[in-house]
């Protein structure tokens, strides 16, 4: 692991970034804050282009919020098989909906403490869902990703996603942190990927 950044090596980093990606955001496909909670809770362990594919079917057998709070769970199991875990993704999405329709008076939720009320729901999907539903930043999203990144380059010593979080709030400004996280994921999806690689190049194009 690299030695831990300061402030002002995360600063041009993060400038770095901004340049290579300088259109970075969510690529999840969704037509209201609903939907978009149920394919943020769907990209777990899945890939967003595969969420995509399923969700483009997904969101025409169920067109709103009470037809997943009442779905046959067998038949919800089944829409969402092909994004892995698909028992405990169902059952969340249902309780979800249940949850949101019963408590929340059909709307997601607007705050991180309601957010986490939700079956399933933890800070990645909350600060994802806020920030891109409702411009509500109180965290950064932690992925694969981003755990990835953190790890690599430095940015912190800890591997669960609360701590990194906490971590990387602390290097950041917070007008910086809802972006962070979708210039991180386009760093590793097209530099640095999971798989075995040469390093040089990924240290090279963020100056280090």
């Amino acid at each position: 692991m690299s030695p831990l950044k300061t402030k002002k090596e995360a600063e041009k980093i993060l400038s770095r970034l901004k340049k290579l990606f300088p259109d970075a955001g969510m690529i999840l496909r969704y037509s209201n804050n609903w939907e978009l909670l149920v394919a943020v809770m769907l990209s777990a362990q899945c890939t967003d282009k595969k969420v995509n594919e399923v969700t483009k079917q997904l969101f025409k057998t169920y067109k709103k919020l009470n037809q997943y709070a009442k779905a046959n769970i067998y038949e919800l199991e089944q829409s969402v098989h092909q994004t892995g875990f698909y028992k405990q993704k169902a059952r969340r999405i249902k309780g979800s909906a249940q949850m949101i329709r019963d408590v929340f008076n059909g709307e997601v939720p607007r705050t991180m403490e309601e957010m986490l009320a939700l079956p399933g729901v933890a800070r990645k999907t909350a600060n994802v869902v806020l920030g891109n539903a409702y411009g509500v930043v109180e965290g950064i999203a932690v992925d694969t990703h981003v755990k990835r990144f953190v790890k690599r380059f430095g940015f912190s010593q800890h591997t669960g996603p609360e701590k990194i979080e906490q971590d990387l709030m602390k290097l950041f400004p917070k007008k910086e942190w809802f972006r962070l996280t979708y210039l991180m994921i386009e760093f590793g999806r097209k530099y640095c990927p999971a798989r075995s690689h040469d390093h040089a190049e990924c240290k090279g194009l963020l100056g280090l």
